[in-house]
């Protein structure tokens, strides 16, 4: 078997890409990287006028090694055909001179739904593979969208359980509700007291609690994440880059071989990291604009060199970004590093016992190449969101909002004229108060109610699947402490 992925902190610890997608996390709590990015590369050329499947394939097949052609197209197939609002998978939309991919239409409105309508298919695929017997139980941390997604995606699939966190009060009321409404009888969801960053450092935590997977072993049950830490919810992120890329070909925008830069709304680091590996890949791309919003510890990290998670944490109007602990970023730090594990080992401990660290000059230097970082706060959101409205009659959302700022701050900036996508991660009716409030000031009414106004205002269609949340009957409603949260792992394990 071909054991093509390592730990980001030990190059001893291989798995092949089926079995990192089953595990998750590495076993010292590292995350799984391929060594060999670069013999992997993609032809552009190649890829012209094909559809959103048929490049999955593509790359699916450079990146999941070990897994047979067939399966790969199988695993498309099941999770790309009438489960989408839109045929091409992720659209591209022109908005002014810049160029908007729209990630959101598939069962649950966010840019999850691309990874994670597949991820089922990867893991069940992967546990055959492996030989494996029992029940895979999913743990995962949200900060609103991963949770619903992966609930819809995991729903009665045989031989798997779900399990997802979320933080009290942290997420949209649509999100909750979302959540709170989710049926299938292997679902369960549980908010924490605490923020997401809780919430996912407990995750790790029961991860890597040795104890616990040794007795969840005895009883033929593993662990695994569909969070972007897994690689089976990574590397799908990849192919919606590809795809912008050739759309703006087929659309005579740039010819083939031009470079592109995308600007990506960004908190734990995945999606964006998708685009770095896009670019290891072969795609031409010119600059990966990273945008924060009030938590900006990855726009001073790109600044600085120094990540410092020790500042601050601030509930915003974009929930999914606020995270000051960037999972992802680990895999980045392996690349930038020349692939030194024993470094990225020495910085993520550094992390963990002092929340800070600092990279090399080198490092820094390689970073700023790739990457251009900017923040924008609550009140340039919100004058983002109805400029673009008025200008364009084009409705982006808030975490949108935040890089499609970004992006014009870089050009005015930087003068850069390359053709820019901005990946937009969630339909406005996600976060419809904040939208609301952006176009016609602050309202009363709850965000139910606020989403038959402001379609009756703007005519942009309410998603099939935000429709009638409020009348949907709450199957979860527990809430504990960060240090229940193994507790209740283990009564779901035991349902």
């Amino acid at each position: 078997m071909v054991k093509s992925y390592e730990s980001t902190r030990n190059p001893e610890i291989r798995a092949s890409a089926s079995e990192a997608v089953l595990k998750g996390i590495a076993d010292d709590g590292g995350l799984y990287v391929m060594r060999d990015l670069e013999d992997k590369k993609v032809s552009i050329n190649e890829l012209l006028g094909k559809g959103y499947k048929e490049i999955a394939e593509i790359i699916l097949g450079k990146m999941l090694d070990d897994f047979p052609e067939e399966k790969v197209k199988e695993c498309v197939r099941n999770a790309y055909t009438n489960k989408f609002s839109r045929e091409e998978i992720t659209p591209l939309i022109q908005v002014g001179d810049n160029f908007i991919l729209e990630l959101f239409h598939g069962p649950t409105s966010a840019f999850k739904d691309v990874a994670l309508s597949i991820l089922p298919h990867l893991m069940t695929a992967s546990y055959e593979m492996n030989n494996m017997k029992g029940e895979v139980i999913i743990l995962t941390a949200t900060s609103g969208d991963t949770g619903k997604a992966a609930l819809e995606g995991f729903k009665d699939v045989e031989g798997t359980k779900i399990v997802v966190f979320y933080p009290e009060g942290g997420v949209s009321q649509v999100q909750k509700a979302q959540m709170a409404t989710q049926e299938g009888k292997n679902t369960f969801v549980c908010s924490i007291i605490g923020n997401f960053d809780d919430a996912q450092t407990g995750v790790k935590k029961i991860f890597t609690n040795e104890e616990f997977n040794k007795e969840l072993l005895k009883n033929n049950k593993v662990l695994s994440s569909a969070n972007s830490i897994n690689v089976g919810r990574l590397v799908p992120q990849i192919v919606y880059y590809f795809y912008a890329y050739i759309q703006l070909v087929d659309k005579k925008v740039i010819s083939s071989g031009d470079k592109v830069n995308f600007a990506v709304p960004t908190g734990n680091f995945g999606n964006i990291l998708a685009g770095y590996y896009a670019k290891a890949l072969g795609l031409p791309v010119n600059k990966l604009i990273c945008a924060s919003n009030e938590n900006n510890v990855l726009y001073d990290f790109i600044k600085t060199g120094v990540y410092n998670r020790n500042r601050e944490f601030y509930k915003t109007i974009s929930p999914s970004m606020d995270i000051l602990v960037s999972s992802n970023l680990e895999r980045l730090l392996y690349y930038l590093s020349g692939k030194n594990n024993a470094l990225v080992k020495e910085l993520m401990e550094e992390l963990n016992s002092k929340g800070k660290y600092e990279i090399t000059q080198d490092m820094w230097q390689l970073l700023n190449k790739d990457f251009y970082g900017g923040c924008v706060f609550k009140e340039d959101v919100l004058k983002t969101i109805k400029e673009t409205f008025e200008k364009y009659g084009y409705l982006l959302d808030t975490h949108t909002a935040v890089a499609y700022k970004t992006m014009e701050d870089y050009k005015k900036e930087t003068k850069d004229k390359t053709a820019t996508i901005v990946l937009s991660t969630a339909s406005p009716y996600k976060f419809t108060r904040s939208v609301y409030q952006a176009l016609y000031g602050e309202a009363e009414e709850d965000e139910f109610t606020l989403m038959e106004k402001l379609f009756k205002n703007t005519k942009v269609e309410i998603p099939e699947n935000l429709k009638n949340l409020q009348t949907k009957e709450i199957r979860h409603s527990h809430v504990c402490k960060v240090d229940e949260m193994k507790k209740f792992v283990i009564s779901a394990s035991e349902k």
